[in-house]
């Protein structure tokens, strides 16, 4: 009997997972409890670690349509716009961590994802209340009073997630002391800024980040000031386009011309949790935000999302049957992945506003070749698309 897995969220994670599990030949039904699929929010950073990955299930060549290879990084003053440093990518970047690094608007990679698990898989509308775990499965029960039956069920729900205070109990957001004022600007209205590139610029009470989306029509901006704790731990809150003007007084005018051309403005309050003792029961286990939310300083949150469904989609094909082989399954993905994204978790902890103008100058890759280094798939000893005939190359 094939097994059947439940995915609780059709955010990025839980499409990815339900991408590779569906290319394996799994029996995978993800539950939404948005009444439509859809990705808020801006931009994001692919790295060579979830575009390898993502590569591998089709989605190369509509990320080259739809993402932006930056050519480089630079790091520029924040009162002149003078370049402090300036750190290569592009093909650099692809032939040393062996796949591209990628920036992207999220809508657009949800899209790609969404299209490679059948549309009677996918229910929205469905908001999970409860479950429960028995000896022959899971049942989950819904709000709308509708259950579904499964032999194993994914948490993919996010910061909030129900199934992570499920299986772990609940605990308290751990704020930042920063929040972040970003949207997404087109490239036209910032016509200093060259749309192939990423900037940084760094200010004494204000950090700025911009970097291109939409094949370089458009530039994702991200604004992290210091602020006190109160804001909503979400990143969709709404924010103001006043409050964007005010940061950016007296900054460069090629980054101060964010203010007039900001439409849009959300504030996300950055909050983390501590990392979990464990993921997993014996049919239930966690993915993404809903395992190790993490601060966004290393770009890291989706691309650690990527590896933990393509991880958890290995496992799962190479389970014994029954349910001994569902339980050491998911032992072997916790203990594959948890103390991995407990380091990428911390890590990104430490991307703080620098304090001197020394830490402005270093953009230091090998600070981080281990995170776009690793191969989870390769690790894991699983194959491109499982057991596939029609395996697809890798990433040069």
């Amino acid at each position: 009997m094939t097994m059947r897995i439940a995915i609780v969220g059709a955010g990025l994670g839980g499409l990815t997972a339900a991408a590779a599990l569906h290319h394996r030949g799994l029996d995978v039904q993800v539950y939404e409890r948005g009444e439509e699929l859809r990705e808020q929010g801006v931009g994001m950073h692919l790295g060579p670690n979830g575009t390898r990955l993502l590569q591998r299930l089709g989605l190369g060549p509509e990320l080259e349509r739809c993402a932006v290879r930056p050519e480089a990084l630079e790091v520029r003053a924040f009162h002149n716009g003078a370049t402090v440093a300036r750190q290569e990518m592009g093909e650099a970047w692809q032939e040393r961590f062996r796949a591209p690094y990628y920036t992207v608007h999220r809508g657009d990679l949800h899209r790609m994802l969404s299209s490679r698990v059948p549309a009677e898989r996918v229910h929205t509308g469905k908001e999970l209340v409860r479950y429960e775990e028995t000896v022959y499965g899971v049942v989950l029960h819904f709000a709308d009073g509708t259950d579904a039956h499964a032999d194993v069920l994914i948490g993919a729900d996010g910061v909030h997630s129900a199934v992570r205070r499920a299986v772990a109990g609940a605990d308290a957001p751990v704020y930042s002391g920063n929040s972040a004022l970003r949207g997404v600007v087109d490239a036209a209205d910032l016509p200093d800024l060259d749309p192939a590139l990423m900037y940084m610029y760094a200010g004494p009470t204000a950090r700025v980040l911009l970097y291109p989306v939409a094949g370089g029509r458009q530039f994702t901006y991200v604004v992290v000031t210091p602020a006190a704790e109160g804001a909503a731990e979400s990143w969709t809150s709404a924010g103001d386009r006043t409050d964007l003007d005010a940061v950016l007084m007296g900054w460069d005018p090629a980054v101060r011309a964010l203010a007039d051309a900001a439409g849009e403005v959300r504030r996300w309050a950055l909050y983390d949790r501590e990392p979990l003792e464990r993921w997993s029961t014996s049919r239930t286990t966690l993915l993404g935000d809903a395992a190790h939310p993490m601060l966004p300083h290393h770009g890291q949150g989706a691309n650690q999302a990527v590896e933990d469904a393509v991880a958890l989609a290995v496992c799962l094909e190479g389970a014994a049957p029954g349910a001994d082989g569902i339980a050491a399954a998911l032992r072997r993905y916790e203990e594959a992945r948890r103390p991995h994204t407990t380091r990428v978790q911390l890590g990104s902890r430490t991307g703080q506003q620098p304090k001197d103008a020394a830490a402005n100058r270093r953009i230091d890759a090998e600070s981080v070749d281990w995170v776009l280094d690793h191969d989870v798939e390769a690790a894991l000893g699983g194959s491109a698309l499982g057991g596939s005939r029609d395996r697809l190359p890798q990433a040069a």
